[in-house]
Order: structure tokens, then C-alpha cells, then sequence
């Protein structure tokens, strides 16, 4: 934590600095999903177009994480649960994309189910 006016200016002129830089970053996000000239791949929103979306958000969600959440002050063992939480994620939905492919369906209205 800031202790001095010295290190409060600091941490004020950091908050300020990324916060200028997530609104501009917002002001990237709504120009890369409007202005035509941006886009990515075919015309329209497409798969191309929802990959630059995450990717500039997930950055966006990282400078709020490390430096207004203080992740950067955090002990190795944080990291380690939210990487085992990211592994997690990418796992279940693995696991839900191959559900959705699978060839055996089941109908519930056979057995007389209303689902």
C-alpha cells in the first residue's frame, strides 16, 4: 500500500494511465464491432471478428485484475488456482462442445418424458 504522498501520486497517476487505457480500449472494441473498414474475415460478425472481440477484452479484464485488483502484489498460489480455474473451463467446455457432436441422441418424448 501507498505509505508516502510520493507513492500516492504514483498510484494515481498508474489508475489514471490505465484507466485512459481501457477506454480507449472500449472505444477499440465498439469500432472493431461497427466500422466496416475493421472487419475481420467475411462481411458481418463472424468468427474472426468474435476472436479480436475476446482477445481485447480479456486483455482489458487483465490490466483490471493485475493492477486494480493488486494481482501483481498476490503470492504464487494465486496464480496457480486461476490457472487451474482457466484449465478447468477450457476442459468443461471441451467436454460440452463434444456432447453437442455426439451421434446418440435422446429423445425424451419416446419414454413419454416432457422433455
Amino acid at each position: 500500500m501507498a505509505d508516502s504522498p510520493e507513492q500516492i501520486k504514483k498510484s494515481i497517476k498508474t489508475y489514471t494511465f490505465i484507466g485512459l487505457v481501457l477506454f480507449i480500449f472500449t472505444g477499440v472494441t465498439v469500432a472493431v464491432a461497427t466500422v466496416p473498414a475493421l472487419d475481420i474475415g467475411v462481411h458481418g460478425f463472424d468468427h474472426w471478428d468474435m476472436i479480436l472481440g475476446l482477445l481485447i477484452a480479456s486483455f482489458k479484464a487483465t490490466l483490471v485484475g493485475y493492477i486494480f485488483m493488486h494481482l501483481n502484489h498476490e503470492k504464487k498460489a494465486i496464480y496457480w488456482i486461476f490457472f487451474g480455474a482457466l484449465v478447468f473451463f477450457a476442459f468443461m467446455i471441451v467436454l460440452i462442445m463434444s456432447a453437442k457432436s455426439d451421434p446418440i441422441h435422446f429423445n425424451g418424448f419416446d419414454l413419454g418424458l416432457p422433455f
